[in-house]
């Protein structure tokens, strides 16, 4: 049987963590998350799993897609063992970044968990969702 891949919203800022740091890195280690329903999610995560990669406070865009390659495990900036990371490579760059102010715009996103539970570092992105954003990182700005 063939599992249905989960698809996800990973924001890290640019200046402390950036796409381009995870692609000089091949595989990065989603870590230092603090929020207890972003640790239910990342212990959710399975490998192969899809991440839009968003840049957040600079640039407030999704700017690449990551593929889960290694499922929770203990954080290793976590001392008390409560803390979960994933493991992410990039997939590749999307050809136009999608703002937050093109999100807020779009009624066909108006649900997405970055809209509604937008203090979470790492959310659920439903398979529509996740479409929609696609197409219009393929159509000009």
């Amino acid at each position: 049987m063939t599992k249905i891949k989960s698809y996800w919203l990973m924001k890290s800022e640019p200046d402390v963590y950036s796409w381009d740091d995870l692609v000089a890195e091949g595989e990065g280690t989603w870590d230092g998350v603090r929020n207890y329903t972003a640790r239910l999610h990342l212990r959710a995560m399975k490998k192969g799993d899809m991440v839009f990669f968003y840049h957040s406070n600079i640039g407030v865009e999704i700017v690449g897609i990551a593929e889960v390659t290694m499922e929770g495990f203990q954080d290793p900036t976590d001392d008390t063992g409560r803390w979960t990371s994933v493991k992410v490579k990039p997939v590749r760059k999307l050809p136009r970044t999608v703002t937050l102010k093109e999100i807020k715009a779009d009624p066909a996103l108006a649900d997405m968990d970055l809209l509604t539970k937008f203090r979470l570092s790492v959310s659920t992105v439903k398979p529509d969702e996740w479409d929609h954003i696609l197409k219009l990182a393929d159509q000009p700005a």
